[in-house]
């Protein structure tokens, strides 16, 4: 798929269900095996670059800005799809994911406390 224009990305935002802070989840899988590394929140700046750069971007609630994934860890993540979910309040990030995705080192932000499980 082509990149797309700043209209067409202008659109794809304006069309998304936003929390009263202008901000959206981002739930981000690995492309090749889908297990979900982390949860993260976009602003329309962070959605917009990681939509021209393909490289996946968010903005910090704690910090205030906005960070590109891995830009002081080295621990990227490159944009391989964006869906929403049809309530257009959830995005879907599939990336190609080097390194581990959690500060901690994880691999995944989702491997620490188990709350339940059946298996």
């Amino acid at each position: 798929m082509d990149n797309l224009s700043n209209d067409t990305i202008t659109a794809r935002w304006n069309a998304l269900k936003l929390n009263e802070q202008g901000l959206i989840s981002a739930i981000v899988t690995n492309h090749e095996n889908n297990t979900v590394l982390m949860m993260a929140w976009m602003n329309s700046e962070a959605f917009r670059l990681t939509l021209e750069t393909k490289k996946v971007t968010f903005y910090s609630r704690s910090r205030n800005k906005i960070w590109v994934k891995g830009e002081e860890s080295g621990n990227e993540q490159e944009l391989v799809e964006i869906r929403v979910d049809c309530d257009k309040d959830v995005l879907l990030l599939r990336v190609n994911n080097v390194g581990p995705a959690c500060h901690t080192g994880s691999q995944t932000c989702f491997d620490e406390d188990l709350i339940w499980s059946a298996v």
